[in-house]
């Protein structure tokens, strides 16, 4: 299976960006020019870097993001010798036109689960294996973006960047992120978690780790008639109602403490209790809690769905290769975003999101080519294989961009990595403390100099 491949630019788009006809094979032109109209950015007047040509652009940053935006627009098109790049500052104010929302308006057109019943590890009897989880990235420290997104808090102060939190839902199967929900470090994972509720497939098996669940999340997803699993924490009251064979049992959750004492409005789960024995692994001896409405244990065994439980951390590797592998910026501190204002952060994340599912879709046609598992697949190695060639793909004809679809495709099929290993990776860090005095108020905002170092040297005897 391929993804749906869009009409080619030759029909309508500028050639101003003949070099990411490679792009249309995921994102559609059409997808683009609907976005426009759809959140009214209209072009009044005639220029080189319309809201369509830095739309273009924007998506490019996701995929070209070890190089600053003048680069990124010349590895969007072939100049001719007359013709000067424009310059940093144009592009950027273009940026700022154009907004965040025609990029999130062609992330929710483009973005969707890929796949198929017969795609390795993606399901589980019948079920779609979709996680949900979290994470921050710090954006550059300007007043409007500590403004709208808040710094992290804790004994030592206040955190040195402000926060970005996105909270994604992720295809486990084939690492697809197909809805995100975007808010600041103040915005809590459970208060962004409800963005995406709408977006989940209809035969999702939603997994989620122990800090998401709430009464109402799980009443508004039973409501969705999905399927759950999620870990829950230990002081949660749960009371058997009914032990079953494999030793899980049925109980109710409810709303409040009134509630469950006077059993009103209760909802029926089943609760599946282990600890392991393995001193190398976390939590060893410790009891861990999983709430599911897959109530028939004849048909999920508890063991088996313990143990599918764990296939939640694929979603965790998702972040790696968006944080580490996608953006370079992002795996070093200190800011690992580019944009200084709040709107331009957001653009960022979408484009971010969009540039990597380009990438996964392009792996899944890639490995479903090849009858392999996508896990098989290396995403650094796909990514830097599009980087390549995406500036070779000529628009010329149907036939040259198919010709360069299918060698793409064939590259990206020899991109392969070794068998996951049984192993465990601490969460530690090497490098806690710094030598340096803390970053203050008093040091942000300094005027910039009004004299030259050689104006104000004395000279001493």
């Amino acid at each position: 299976m391929r993804p749906e491949r869009g009409s080619l630019p030759l029909e309508g788009t500028s050639d101003t960006l003949d070099r990411l006809a490679g792009l249309c094979q995921v994102i559609s032109p059409a997808v683009i020019q609907q976005a426009l109209a759809a959140t009214g950015k209209h072009n009044p007047r005639r220029c080189c870097l319309t809201h369509e040509v830095m739309l273009w652009v924007v998506l490019a940053m996701g995929v070209f993001t070890d190089v600053p935006i003048r680069q990124v627009f010349k590895r969007c098109r072939r100049l001719r010798r007359d013709e000067r790049t424009p310059t940093r500052s144009a592009l950027c104010e273009a940026r700022q036109r154009l907004g965040s929302a025609p990029v999130q308006h062609v992330f929710e057109q483009v973005v969707r689960p890929l796949a198929t019943p017969q795609t390795p590890g993606a399901f589980y009897r019948g079920l779609r294996l979709v996680g949900i989880d979290g994470t921050v990235s710090n954006v550059p420290d300007s007043p409007a973006n500590a403004a709208a997104f808040a710094r992290a808090t804790g004994a030592r102060g206040a955190g040195a960047f402000p926060q970005i939190r996105k909270v994604s839902a992720v295809e486990l199967g084939t690492h697809v992120e197909f809805a995100l929900a975007q808010g600041g470090w103040q915005n809590s994972e459970q208060e962004l978690t409800p963005q995406l509720v709408e977006a989940l497939p209809d035969d999702a098996l939603v997994l989620a780790d122990r800090n998401f669940f709430s009464f109402s999340l799980w009443k508004r997803l039973t409501e969705r008639r999905l399927r759950l699993l999620f870990r829950i924490k230990k002081n949660l009251k749960l009371k058997p109602l009914q032990v079953l064979a494999d030793g899980s049992y049925l109980a109710k959750v409810y709303a409040s403490s009134a509630d469950r004492a006077a059993d009103r409005d209760g909802l029926l789960v089943r609760v599946i209790e282990y600890t392991h024995h393995d001193p190398q692994r976390v939590g060893c001896g410790e009891m861990h809690r999983l709430l599911t409405n897959l109530l028939d244990e004849q048909a999920y065994p508890a063991l088996e769905v313990a143990c599918l439980y764990h296939e939640r951390w694929e979603e965790e590797l998702v972040y790696d290769e968006q944080k580490t592998h996608q953006d370079p910026r992002r795996a070093s501190k200190p800011a690992q975003l580019r944009s200084e204002t709040p709107d331009g952060v957001r653009q960022e994340v979408y484009a971010l999101s969009l540039a990597h599912f380009v990438v996964r879709a392009l792996m899944f046609a890639a490995a479903t080519q090849a009858a392999a598992d996508v896990d098989s697949l290396s995403f650094t190695g796909c990514l830097q294989v599009l980087r390549c060639r995406l500036p070779e793909c000529l628009a010329t004809t149907p036939a040259t961009v198919d010709q360069w679809y299918a060698a793409l495709l064939w590259e990206m099929q020899d991109e392969r990595v070794e068998p996951r290993r049984n192993r465990i990776n601490p969460r530690v860090v090497k490098q806690k403390m710094s030598k340096f005095a803390k970053k203050r108020p008093e040091h942000r905002g300094i005027p910039p100099l009004k004299k030259r170092f050689g104006e104000i040297v004395v000279m001493l005897n």
